[in-house]
């Protein structure tokens, strides 16, 4: 998903990874998926998935580091590859997590968060996916969880949006990161590091405005996911994603490509 690190944070997971795979008798295969700044490397490891974390010693655990595990806890109904085995070890400044995983029968719908493509994904899906965020939504916010932040979204929406924020929002469980590379034609979702708390809609508008720049496609999402975002409370959720991708567009090249389209989603809200 993000380039490959600097050598030597590179040399460094790829050891980790060996370390890992060794652990569970297995041999990492195939394409190697990036973290952010080499945070994380994944790759299929036969018949499974092998995910490595790292973090500088002291500074493991946490939201990011325990939400994989933590989302075990979530119901079956909300479709994703179970998570079999986890270890950890501290070696040479840096704690590391491995954790082996279901490999997910079916591919991702993009190499990357946004669509610039139709992917066509059939009716079933959307209605699957529908279904998979009312299962997810159902859940009782976690306590001990926050995807997304109030301070945080009260500050960014009229700074970045113009929009102001209703005074009671409505909140629900959320994945935080439902961007079109952590779902599978399946459809199973992926990547469940950040999920927590969240205004609702939250992951529906992140499937909607992630697909603007083709604006057929994104009409016709628009559509689908109508049982979400057409209800009243699901406008915090589009405005805080809507925020989010205005904030970070001169630091991330996709959400610069989405900006001018979500400018233009704004006015018309």
């Amino acid at each position: 998903m993000f380039e490959a690190p600097a050598p030597a944070t590179a040399g460094r997971m790829l050891a980790a990874q060996q370390h890992a795979a060794d652990q569970f008798g297995l041999r990492a295969t195939g394409c190697r998926v990036w973290g952010y700044r080499g945070r994380t490397l994944s790759s299929a490891a036969s018949p499974h998935w092998l995910r490595v974390i790292c973090a500088e010693t002291g500074t493991e655990g946490g939201t990011l580091w325990d939400g994989p595990s933590s989302s075990r806890a979530l119901p079956a109904s909300v479709p994703r590859p179970g998570l079999f085995r986890i270890r950890d070890w501290i070696t040479e400044g840096y704690a590391y997590r491995a954790e082996l995983y279901a490999l997910a029968p079916d591919p991702i719908v993009a190499s990357r968060p946004v669509l610039d493509e139709d992917p066509g994904l059939p009716e079933a899906w959307w209605k699957e996916m529908s279904a998979a965020l009312d299962a997810l939504a159902g859940v009782p916010p976690p306590t001990d969880r926050e995807a997304v932040r109030e301070e945080y979204l009260r500050r960014v929406i009229p700074a970045f949006t113009g929009h102001q924020v209703e005074a009671a929002i409505t909140w629900s469980t959320a994945h935080g990161d439902l961007h079109y590379g952590n779902v599978t034609r399946g459809p199973h979702i992926l990547d469940w590091e950040g999920w927590g708390r969240a205004p609702y809609g939250y992951d529906a508008a992140t499937l909607y405005l992630y697909a603007l720049l083709i604006p057929e496609v994104a009409a016709h999402i628009r559509t689908e996911l109508a049982p979400i975002l057409d209800r009243p409370e699901a406008r915090t959720g589009l405005l805080t994603v809507a925020a989010q991708i205005l904030q970070a567009q001169d630091r991330t090249d996709f959400y610069a490509e989405l900006a001018d389209p979500v400018r233009e989603y704004l006015a018309r809200l």
